[in-house]
């Protein structure tokens, strides 16, 4: 049962970049690079940001180089809740930074515990 939970996990976690990786393409790209932009932050980055999200999300999901993954995603979801979410007056800003605080969290655990029985990560290892 537990390695079935396991993978439940990462495909909730690595959804979460998967779906924002994939929404930040095609329509949602120069809102992104515009918001990224009044927040000091380069449009040009959101090609990486991309990357990132899409690559990071399969790769947790897929179990696959999880350790690296975990800490890739957990430096920049703590980043990015500290560019994006810093407004501490603002209710709604205070619950996405805790929100990225929790994320980073549990990509944390992965990165060190790793992705499980049921994962890439063990498959390549055998």
């Amino acid at each position: 049962m537990e390695k079935y939970v396991e993978v439940a996990g990462r495909i909730l976690l690595g959804g979460i970049f998967l779906m924002a990786g994939i929404g930040k393409i095609g329509a949602g790209y120069a809102s992104t690079a515009g918001y990224m932009g009044a927040m000091g932050v380069p449009g040009s980055l959101l090609p990486l940001v991309i990357v990132l999200e899409i690559a990071g999300g399969l790769m947790v999901i897929a179990g696959f180089k999880v350790k690296w993954a975990g800490y890739a995603l957990a430096a920049f979801t703590l980043v990015a809740g500290a560019i994006f979410h810093s407004d501490f007056s603002n209710q709604m800003q205070s619950i996405m930074f805790m929100k990225n605080l929790a994320i980073t969290g549990a990509l944390l655990l992965l990165a060190v515990h790793g992705a499980g029985e049921l994962s890439l990560d063990k498959k390549l290892a055998k």
